[in-house]
């Protein structure tokens, strides 16, 4: 019996029941679960940075506060001091020589670095006494503003000669070493001697020179009670978490003049410098930086905003931040942690899952496992699970009864098929006998009719075509007589007619030779192989020496052939000249005779090698058909035909094998002569 092609074993792939029960049990745990747990914790950590941001943002406000409170405050005590009733009885009173006094009095009072009083003209009272650098700037906006009547407080960059001018200890404070910075901008300079001065006016009337200004400023420079006055606000005790700190820091351009970022344990990073990416976001865009940024030598949770002089140009920036590596570690923990407690989880509950899917797939299985092994032809594999009461169990037992009977059904159907092979084996050697001899009878009576009318169509061209060359050979040698002497001018066409009559002639004597053969045959006689192929060469030695042709002889036969001379020159030439024919570009003949027993007839074989383009198969089936050529215009394609008659009528035969590019052997085989 044939077995059924179909198969139902186990996939190792998605149709598994296995990978099914498996995926369906472990693709919420192992899969969909982290999945969401992924992005439930991506967001947390989203929400987490942009609280810190917010926070950072929050007190990033609080110092803004605090520093425009300064100026606010810097501004309402100079107007409340211009409009005090002191003020006005010492400048009414007094006239400007007790104003000196007054102004250090309530410069150390206000905590202002400088308090002096310019008119249209300049300075002409101060406190402290101005040095003598350089002339007081009057043309300040802030002091152009009180000048013309109205107050004004501003942030402003002095130079260190101007605050010179006013006090050589205020340019002695504002003088900074630039220390190196990782990732700051690359610069030439060294120093910073400018200052930024919060730079306040108020407008006052003096007798006998007008309205005058009353100008005071608080060098920023080195300021920490300043700004650590900014970190208290700020960042108060226990505002952030342990192993974080809190830092604020006033920039004048990139450079911290005054910050509680440490570089060393007790040492401010006085100095060093903002970093690159920082100081393009806000002073060169004028953007507000909330993100994390390094700071001198760590990273920060920063918020960073510019500042602007009276002039509306960037000078500054302020910063407030803290530490970002205790978030970062309480952030990971927390993540780590969530992890750990997924994996426990995930190492409880997988193991459950995994026996209750085992008990599934486990009876699926070994039920495939034996569908198999039946396909296989094994039929009497069975399950072997104990009955349950569930719908596996009884799937299994079920699938048991039905192999049972499949079984037995088996085996009747083998015995009758036994049976029926018997008979079909007799009948079909009956017909293969029939076939046979029908096919040989078949191929006896196709050729016989073939070559019944080749012959019929062979003579009749043949006479048709003899009687007009006897004609012109006749009208040809008349026309040579009467031109006499006239014909040597054209004794070169005359030859070549006479050649072509005869290449027509030989022609016609090759079609009657392959129609009636048994009429020409000549005389035969016992010849040595290697004596008959000897005499051939000479015959096609201009044919080898034109087309660079060497030849190879291996002659082994010993026993002597019955046959014509002549004809089996003529078969052995026209075999060496296929060869050649097939080897345009030179190459090797080789010409091998050997005893050889065939259907237990003593005989010689004989083998003409070439190694030419060789043929294919279609063309090798239809070499022997008369009148098929592969030479076009120069063949008729009776030669191998007609050889192969006169082999086959001595009882020989003539065989060919060839392959394409490797070239083609033809083999002749003539019974031994008795």
């Amino acid at each position: 019996m044939s077995k059924p092609t179909a198969s139902v074993t186990p996939s190792v792939g998605g149709s598994s029941i296995r990978f099914r029960l498996l995926a369906i049990a472990l693709l919420p745990t192992l899969v969909i679960l982290p999945v969401l747990l992924a992005i439930t914790m991506a967001r947390w950590e989203a929400k987490f940075d942009a609280l810190l941001t917010s926070k950072v943002n929050g007190d990033l406000t609080i110092a803004h506060q605090y520093l425009s409170r300064i100026l606010e405050n810097t501004g309402e005590h100079l107007k409340a001091l211009t409009d005090s009733a002191g003020f006005r009885d010492i400048v009414v009173r007094d006239g400007t020589s007790t104003l000196p006094a007054f102004l250090e009095e309530n410069r150390k009072r206000l905590g202002l670095d400088f308090l002096m009083v310019i008119g249209s003209g300049g300075p002409f009272s101060a406190s402290p006494p101005l040095g003598a650098a350089a002339p007081i700037r009057s043309d300040w906006p802030v002091v152009q503003a009180a000048l013309s009547g109205r107050a004004s407080t501003a942030i402003d960059i002095f130079t260190n000669e101007e605050l010179a001018a006013i006090s050589s200890n205020l340019a002695s404070q504002a003088r900074l070493e630039l220390v190196p910075t990782p990732n700051a901008l690359p610069t030439d300079r060294t120093i910073e001697n400018r200052g930024m001065v919060v730079h306040s006016a108020s407008p006052a009337f003096v007798p006998g020179r007008g309205t005058v200004a009353l100008v005071g400023g608080i060098l920023l420079n080195q300021n920490l009670v300043f700004i650590d006055t900014i970190n208290d606000l700020v960042y108060r005790e226990a505002s952030l978490p342990a192993g974080s700190r809190g830092t604020a820091t006033l920039f004048l351009d990139d450079v911290r003049i005054s910050t509680n970022v440490r570089l060393f344990e007790n040492k401010r990073a006085l100095g060093t410098r903002v970093s690159k990416a920082v100081r393009e976001a806000v002073l060169d865009q004028g953007r507000v930086w909330l993100d994390s940024a390094f700071v001198v030598n760590d990273w920060y949770v920063s918020a960073y905003e510019p500042i602007s002089d009276s002039y509306g140009k960037r000078v500054g920036m302020l910063y407030v931040g803290f530490l970002e590596a205790p978030f970062a570690r309480a952030k990971m923990e927390t993540l780590i942690g969530i992890g750990l407690a997924f994996l426990a989880v995930t190492g409880a509950s997988v193991p459950i899952f995994l026996r209750w899917a085992r008990g599934i797939f486990k009876p699926l299985e070994r039920m495939t496992a034996t569908i198999g092994r039946v396909e296989e032809g094994d039929l009497g594999a069975r399950t072997g699970l104990a009955r349950a009461d569930d719908e596996i169990g009884r799937v299994a037992h079920h699938l048991d009864t039905l192999l049972d009977q499949v079984q037995q059904r088996d085996r009747e159907l083998r015995a009758w098929n036994d049976e029926l092979n018997a008979r079909v084996a007799a009948r079909t050697h009956e017909l293969e006998v029939a076939n046979r001899q029908l096919e040989a009878t078949t191929k006896q009576l196709i050729m016989s009719e073939k070559l019944a009318a080749i012959g019929e169509i062979t003579a009749g061209v043949a006479h048709e075509i003899n009687n007009p060359i006897a004609v012109m050979q006749g009208n040809l040698d008349v026309v040579r007589s009467v031109l006499a002497a006239e014909s040597k001018g054209v004794a070169t066409e005359f030859r070549l007619i006479d050649e072509q009559i005869h290449r027509i002639s030989q022609i016609v004597t090759r079609l009657l030779q392959f129609a009636k053969p048994e009429e020409y045959a000549g005389y035969v006689e016992r010849h040595a192989v290697a004596d008959v192929v000897s005499d051939c060469l000479p015959l096609v030695q201009h044919l080898l020496n034109k087309g660079a042709i060497a030849v190879s002889r291996k002659d082994a036969a010993t026993r002597r052939i019955l046959m014509n001379r002549t004809e089996l020159q003529q078969v052995l030439v026209n075999l060496i000249v296929n060869a050649i024919h097939a080897m345009p570009d030179g190459g090797t003949l080789t010409l091998k005779s050997r005893d050889e027993d065939r259907e237990r007839r003593r005989g010689v074989a004989i083998e003409v090698t070439d190694t030419g383009v060789g043929m294919a198969p279609d063309v090798l089936h239809r070499i022997f058909d008369p009148f098929f050529t592969t030479k076009r215009q120069d063949g008729t394609g009776l030669g191998l035909s007609i050889s192969q008659t006169l082999v086959t009528r001595q009882g020989g035969s003539l065989t060919a094998e060839s392959h394409l590019g490797e070239g083609t052997t033809f083999t002749i085989w003539l019974p031994e002569a008795d």
